[in-house]
Formats: structure tokens, C-alpha cells, sequence
């Protein structure tokens, strides 16, 4: 299970891009017809407007697949699932649907790609969206930022505006969440059972807002705030959490005597390296690398990764960067992602604005939480059609709704646990859970974690008041 389990997270990560076999078409009024479409899942379509803001208007297909419960006699309901991005999902559960087998004992598993994304009306972009220079997106030059910012808008016009047709200018959360209650009336439920993971946590926001009293069982995992319009109130949480991270490896690294830092101070060797590649970029075989590089390639939030970490930096202090200068194992992000994130956070992109930014992080995170600055700036930039459902604070969730299970990761700078606190603060009707982890805590397979979700998902039963779920 635990091997499966990691499966799923790797699968999001790399966002594997398989085929996915037609379903059933839908008619519009009609509940859901399934099709077996292989790998065990059942296919439909659902019809929805392109723009829901004119319902009459022209309409595009969702793709939604199906994992059965395995008793349908004995099952609990009907669970929607989004495990994050935003991605293709469909195709994500083809390769990893084992990791669900606990659900499907109870639940019909439901999951449907996004407006846009792969089976949904797919957009095509007509090229990948760029990258940095380099792969050096932390404190980058000027010169090479806007080079970037022209191209990035290139893209979104030719992508964003261009190839996604009818659904230009409406991919955002708010869409996302109309979408998702036409899915949940064409399955035949009054509420909407849900399990959000990471970016799936901002539809779930949205839906909250906008059907509060649809809002069923909800769990949210790894809960990226969409509530909260201070870039620098937004960005601190995450900051301070990298932060904590690198002392916590630089603890590791004095209590493991087999760490290639053990006995030093590293926090003080790890400024050392950067300040070394900012006056000039340190040797690294045929090449160099500078400051941003290095920055841009470390992330001590990975645990598993300490003492490769630690390698890499006592080596670059000593004067080889060879480390820090091979590519990153992974995939890219869906080329239409950062359309529909900037869609829902409009992030800015004016290089002087991103720096003033990292100029406030510095004061409080100065060794390398500051470097949370910039992934947004680099999915943002230039983008046109930016934030067509900018970020609001929540109402609380009406009679009957909920209540809704949040749980948050320690060590989590990518979607931090003080973003869960704030939006659980919000609703009221809310418990939030505290976990020692990190990101996508029921998919890395916390038992902790996974027995409170089946338990309430089962029941409705919340974790008790001060409930704590330790390390895994």
C-alpha cells in the first residue's frame, strides 16, 4: 500500500499525460451513463457551459471516470476526488488507482479532468510554456526575468487566448466549482462529498462560496489559501516554513555523523556557498553555477533528500558546484496550469515589485525561506487575463453544511499549515488537524492521518478537540 501510495504522489508530480478512452456521452438533465473505458475505471461526460456566467451560451464536455466501490451493494455514497495541480486527473488515476483501495471499499471513487485539461474540451497549446533560463528562477538578473515575462505572455496569449477557444477567459475556480455541481446532480446527490488535495483545496473553496448549502463530507489536504489578498501576508507563512526546514536539516545533519556537514555550522557554511556564487559563480566540471542556481535547486523540506543536501552544499564550499549543476528529476507542470492558477491568484510580475517582496522576506527568513518570492512571479509573468477570481475571504458555512475536516502538514512550505488554519478560521463549521509531515498527508499514506479521514468520511466523526497526528 505505502508503495502505491507514493505512487500516486509521484504521479501528480511528474503528471503523467496517457490517453484517456471515451465514456459515455452525457445527455444535458440526465443523470451520468458509464462505460467501462479500461484499468477498471468506468467513463461519462457531463455538458456544461463554456462560461457560466451565460448558461445558455455554447457548452463544452467534462470527462468524469469512476474507480467502483467493490461492494456496490453495501456502499457508503459517492466521493469526488481532485488531487491537485491544477492537472488532468483521469490519467493520474489510471496509474495509481491501487493507492484508493481503502475508499473504494466504501465509496464510488469520482474524479473528472478539469474545463481545459486533457479529456475536458483538452486545450492544445501550440508550444510548451517556457522555463527560466537555466533553471534559476530564484532572484534571477533583470535582463533575464523580462526575457522571460515577454515569453511567458507569448504563451498565454497563443494558449490562453488563442487555442482555448470558447474557454478562453474562463478557466478559473469559480468555472471549476459550477462544474462540480453540475457533476454532483448528474450523479444523483443532493450534497457534494469531497476530498481536495493541495490545489483541489481551492476548488473546494470555491464551491463553498458559491453552494454553501451543497457542501457534504469535505476533507482538505495540504489547503493552499485562497482567501487572503496580501501577497506578503501570503507569502510569510511559506517563507518561515522553508526556513524552519533548513534548520531542521542543519539539526539532522549535527545529530548523523554520517552527514557530509556533521560538526559545522551549517546554516553558517550554507551562506557562505551562496555569498561565494553571488560574488562570482562557483566551478561546477565545464560549467559554473551562480547563487540563484543554487537556490532555485535546493529545497530542505525533502527529508529524504538530506543527505544528498548536505553533499552538495560541503562540496560546493569546497569550491565544486558539480552537484548543483545537474538537471532535476521530473516532469513538468500541464502547460495550461499556470493559466488557471493566475487565473485564481494574480500574482505580480513587475521585477521590482517580486524584489520589494524578497526584501521583506529577508528580514525575517535571510537564509533561504526569502526564495518564496518567486514561483509565483515565474507562473505569473506577463500572463494576460490574470485573475478572473482573485482570492476572498470565506463566509461561514450555513446550516446543515459540513462539517468540513482540514488537515495541514508541519513541514509543508509548499501549501503551509498556517494557510489551513486561516481558511478553517474562516468557515467555523470547520475542525482543523495538525500533522508532523509534509505535503499530500492521506496520499503519502499517514496512518494517522488516513484513519481520521476513513473515520469521518464514514461517519461524519471529527477528530477530537486538540487532536494531533504525530510523525509518521
Amino acid at each position: 500500500m505505502k508503495k502505491a501510495i507514493r505512487g500516486v504522489v509521484g504521479a501528480i508530480c511528474l503528471l503523467t499525460a496517457l490517453n484517456v478512452a471515451p465514456g459515455a456521452s452525457q445527455a444535458e438533465g440526465r443523470p451520468l451513463e458509464w462505460a467501462d473505458c479500461g484499468d477498471g475505471l468506468q467513463c461519462g461526460e457531463v455538458a456544461v457551459p463554456a462560461d457560466w456566467g451565460k448558461p445558455r451560451g455554447g457548452r463544452v464536455r467534462l470527462a468524469v471516470a469512476r474507480l467502483p466501490a467493490r461492494d456496490q451493494a453495501a456502499k457508503k455514497g459517492v466521493l469526488l476526488v481532485n488531487l491537485g495541480g491544477p492537472a488532468q486527473q483521469i490519467s493520474v488515476l489510471r496509474v495509481a488507482k491501487s493507492a484508493f483501495s481503502d475508499l473504494t471499499r466504501w465509496f464510488d471513487v469520482v474524479v473528472s479532468d478539469p474545463r481545459g485539461f486533457e479529456a475536458s474540451a483538452g486545450i492544445t497549446c501550440p508550444y510548451p510554456a517556457p522555463l527560466p533560463e537555466n533553471l534559476e528562477w530564484a532572484s534571477p538578473g533583470q535582463a533575464e526575468y523580462e526575457r522571460y515575462r515577454t515569453a511567458n505572455h507569448r504563451f498565454g496569449v497563443d494558449c490562453g487566448r488563442v487555442a482555448a477557444g470558447p474557454l478562453a477567459g474562463h478557466l478559473d475556480s469559480r468555472q471549476v466549482a459550477y462544474d462540480m455541481d453540475a457533476i454532483r446532480a448528474a450523479l444523483g446527490q443532493d450534497r457534494l462529498d469531497y476530498y481536495g488535495n493541495s490545489y483541489g483545496t481551492v476548488f473546494a473553496q470555491a464551491y463553498a462560496r458559491h453552494f454553501p448549502g451543497r457542501v457534504g463530507r469535505m476533507y482538505l489536504d495540504s489547503v493552499l489559501d485562497h482567501t487572503t489578498r496580501s501577497w506578503v501576508d501570503w507569502l510569510l507563512p511559506r517563507a518561515r516554513t522553508v526556513e524552519r526546514n533548513l534548520e531542521r536539516f542543519a539539526q539532522w545533519c549535527g545529530e548523523q555523523v554520517d552527514c557530509a556537514l556533521h560538526g559545522r555550522d551549517v546554516v553558517e557554511v550554507w551562506d557562505e556557498v551562496l555569498e561565494r556564487a553571488a560574488r562570482e559563480p562557483i566551478p561546477a566540471g565545464s560549467t559554473t553555477v551562480n547563487a540563484s542556481r543554487i537556490a532555485s535547486r535546493t529545497n530542505p523540506g525533502f527529508e529524504q533528500e538530506w543527505p544528498d543536501l548536505a553533499r552538495a552544499i560541503a562540496e560546493a564550499h569546497a569550491g565544486d558546484a558539480t552537484r548543483f549543476a545537474e538537471q532535476p528529476v521530473g516532469g513538468r507542470d500541464p502547460d495550461l496550469s499556470r493559466i488557471m492558477f493566475c487565473a485564481d491568484f494574480p500574482y505580480p510580475s513587475d521585477y521590482r515589485v517580486v524584489k520589494s517582496f524578497e526584501a521583506r522576506l529577508r528580514q525575517v527568513t535571510p537564509h533561504i525561506g526569502w526564495v518564496a518570492a518567486w514561483p509565483m512571479a515565474y507562473h505569473c509573468a506577463g500572463l494576460p487575463g490574470k485573475g478572473t477570481y482573485p482570492p476572498e475571504r470565506l463566509r461561514e458555512l450555513g446550516p446543515g453544511a459540513g462539517p468540513v475536516l482540514v488537515a495541514g502538514g508541519e513541514y509543508d512550505g509548499t501549501t503551509p499549515p498556517q494557510d489551513a488554519r486561516r481558511v478553517t478560521a474562516q468557515w467555523g463549521n470547520a475542525r482543523y488537524l495538525p500533522v508532523k509531515g509534509g505535503h499530500a498527508l492521506y496520499l503519502s499514506g499517514h496512518p494517522c492521518v488516513r484513519e481520521h479521514v476513513h473515520r469521518y468520511l464514514l461517519t461524519g466523526e471529527l477528530p477530537g478537540e486538540g487532536a494531533v497526528c504525530g510523525a509518521a
